[in-house]
């Protein structure tokens, strides 16, 4: 039995006290994740920005909202897993400012200046110990696989499940997962249950089992 950590959902970086930029995560493909990690016997953690969806009654569920607050769930708990699925999709950037007050409108054009928040995912890849395995999602618009393999190398990953946009506030999914050799080990569509199963069991076999 392994302990695995799953962050889920999105993250939101605050602009004012009343607006946010986000992302359309719905947190269905962590639910499902965790569902089929503990069908398989594991124990779970998992760590969510605001989502509806329902995650099991037996996972450990840790809320948080910016990326920030993701990354220091992520480096408190991680250490304490044998591997990570990166299943969340956290804001990329948040304002160099937040203002203190609601923005109020002008009739001008507003000017956000955006920096880049940090990368969880990389972030567990590097701290990793040679005993522990870190599994990312790449969601990708164009060169898709090629997108997915720097990801993976670059985070450091095992596996890395390729996705597109369309599996954003679905209840479907269509993935191909790679491995470290640029390879797709498996293409699967489904339901995000069937799915989360089917990634699961390639977790499993190839990084679980051999452990």
């Amino acid at each position: 039995m392994s302990r695995i950590l799953i962050t889920s959902g999105p993250t939101r970086q605050y602009l004012d006290p009343v607006r946010y930029l986000t992302n359309a995560s719905s947190g269905r493909m962590g639910s499902a994740l965790s569902h089929a990690a503990l069908e398989l016997g594991h124990q779970v953690v998992v760590v969510s920005g605001p989502v509806e969806v329902a995650y099991p009654e037996a996972a450990k569920v840790i809320s948080i909202v910016s990326t920030e607050e993701l990354l220091q769930a992520c480096e408190q708990i991680f250490p304490t897993c044998d591997g990570l699925i990166g299943a969340a999709a956290p804001c990329d950037y948040r304002p160099r400012r937040v203002e203190l007050q609601k923005i109020a409108k002008t009739g001008e054009p507003l000017i956000l200046r955006l920096i880049e928040t940090p990368d969880v995912v990389a972030t567990m890849g590097d701290i990793k110990q040679p005993h522990q395995w870190a599994v990312g999602f790449a969601l990708e618009t164009e060169d898709q696989r090629f997108r997915a393999i720097t990801k993976l190398e670059r985070k450091s990953c095992d596996l890395m499940v390729l996705n597109g946009p369309e599996a954003m506030n679905s209840f479907q999914n269509s993935v191909e997962v790679l491995d470290p050799s640029g390879s797709v080990v498996e293409a699967i569509t489904g339901s995000k249950i069937d799915v989360a199963r089917g990634i699961l069991q390639i977790i499993q076999d190839r990084l679980i089992a051999v452990g």
